[in-house]
């Protein structure tokens, strides 16, 4: 017996009405008004009473069924899952944009880069992931490599999403990209290496690096990332983000990656890949890794930070055999470790097939919100807007400023290109993220206080 709730959908909403249904479904769920076993209506027969196509209701199971609330039962229907629903009604709550999509706090909105949208991330299988990786027995002595299951399931997972054959002995686990840029540093590097960063880049793996006593070489990017021609000879490592170049968001193009492997076998250099959003492309599939090209002077550094969440501390470093074997080494004499529940966590989601479904589904959530974002601010000049979570507005630095702090102001948070660069020589600009926990209402009010502040010489 199907169950009738109280389902409404509207067409001039700016919500796709699917996600409006689904919404409302998860909602009716996760408070108890649909209990688990309880049979839902065929996809016809709800489509006829909300007055909608049935693609619409079939976009929302098929939602539902990917995120673990549904299941199937063969020849007789669609019902709630065993387990998933809330035991007793409650008082139904309205569903709203805040709930699905929480700000950063109740008065702004945050469109800072780096950040990615946890909401998603409340769903069956993430919870029965963590429940029974929580369960694994303390380890006394901990494999400076990772979980042997994880690796195999990370290894299989990379090569399927980025296009890389990774060997399990070539492959570390981490607590994050950083983490493994550190590991690296800690086991290659002597006091006054010289490291290639790229300029403007990722503040925290100059960090990283300096930390390790590495004299820091800041190496100019343009529209398409790192420039190869120029690199001095005498680097240790160049870090360089070849997939979506922090901040400025240039993907480096296939002759500049030959030339840049090249210039490293030349060298004796080692080339750190850091693909901290290589999975989030809009226009073509996803770039191939630049370790794909060369395994032998490329260290590849990923994590779960932007297509999980980075509380879940896991990241992965791939290289050479013998290189990994001394980095693993170096990680014991640190006593560097990375916490076994949440490898297990991840296991459990990859060999399950979660993980891909999760980052299939949030490709197309980015890229709603990237549509929301490039719209908003036409007629301003973008850049970068191809893949990623973020990307740059073109203006001058003293207006770059003024629109920072009267948008602050205003309840809306951006930053600036400058806060990126480490030398004198500067690139200006707002960098604007659309991974955050804004939704499209906000992004889209967000957004809309940046276009007046930009057109306006900042109010």
């Amino acid at each position: 017996m199907s169950i009738d709730l109280p389902l409404v959908v509207d067409r001039d909403k700016g919500e796709p009405m699917s996600a409006q249904l689904v919404g409302q479904l998860r909602a009716a769920m996760g408070e108890g008004r649909l209990a688990a076993g309880e049979r839902l209506p065929a996809s016809r027969a709800l489509a006829g009473l909300l007055g909608v196509s049935r693609t619409v209701v079939t976009e929302a199971y098929e939602q539902l069924y990917a995120e673990g609330w549904l299941e199937g039962r063969h020849g007789s229907g669609t019902y709630v899952t065993d387990g998933v629903a809330a035991p007793r009604p409650v008082k139904p709550q309205p569903p709203t944009t805040r709930t699905v999509y929480p700000t950063a706090a109740p008065h702004e909105i945050d469109l800072r880069p780096g950040l990615a949208w946890v909401g998603a991330l409340d769903t069956p299988a993430w919870r029965r992931a963590w429940r029974l990786a929580s369960g694994m027995p303390p380890q006394q002595r901990q494999d400076p490599h990772g979980l042997p299951g994880l690796r195999v399931a990370l290894a299989d997972y990379i090569r399927r999403s980025r296009g890389v054959a990774c060997p399990v002995d070539g492959l570390l686990i981490t607590r994050g990209a950083t983490n493994g840029l550190d590991l690296l540093a800690a086991t290659v590097l002597r006091p006054g290496d010289r490291v290639g960063v790229e300029e403007p880049g990722y503040r925290r793996a100059r960090a990283v690096l300096a930390g390790r006593g590495a004299e820091l070489v800041p190496c100019p990017v343009d529209e398409h990332g790192l420039i190869v021609d120029g690199l001095p000879d005498d680097l240790r490592i160049v870090y360089t983000t070849p997939s979506h170049q922090f901040p400025m968001g240039g993907v480096l193009p296939v002759p500049r990656r030959q030339a840049l492997l090249a210039w490293a076998r030349r060298t004796g250099a080692l080339v750190a890949e850091d693909d901290y959003d290589g999975e989030f492309r809009y226009d073509v599939a996803p770039l191939p890794a630049l370790y794909g090209l060369a395994p032998d002077v490329v260290v590849y550094l990923g994590t779960t930070a932007k297509i999980l969440t980075a509380d879940m501390g896991v990241g992965w470093l791939v290289g050479r055999p013998d290189l990994v074997e001394e980095i693993a080494l170096r990680r014991e004499e640190l006593n560097d470790r990375t916490a076994v529940v949440p490898q297990d966590a991840l296991r459990l989601l990859l060999e399950r097939g979660d993980l891909d479904r999760h980052v299939r589904r949030m490709r197309g959530e980015y890229a709603r919100r990237r549509d929301v974002v490039v719209r908003t601010l036409d007629g301003l000049p973008l850049r970068g807007d191809t893949a990623g979570l973020h990307l740059v507005v073109d203006v001058p630095a003293p207006l770059a400023g003024r629109v920072v702090r009267e948008a602050a102001k205003r309840g809306v948070l951006v930053e600036t290109l400058e806060r990126h660069h480490t030398g004198s020589r500067r690139a200006s600009g707002l960098v604007i993220g659309y991974g955050s926990a804004a939704g499209p209402a906000e992004l889209r009010k967000g957004c809309e206080v940046v276009h007046e502040l930009v057109t306006t010489g900042a109010g």
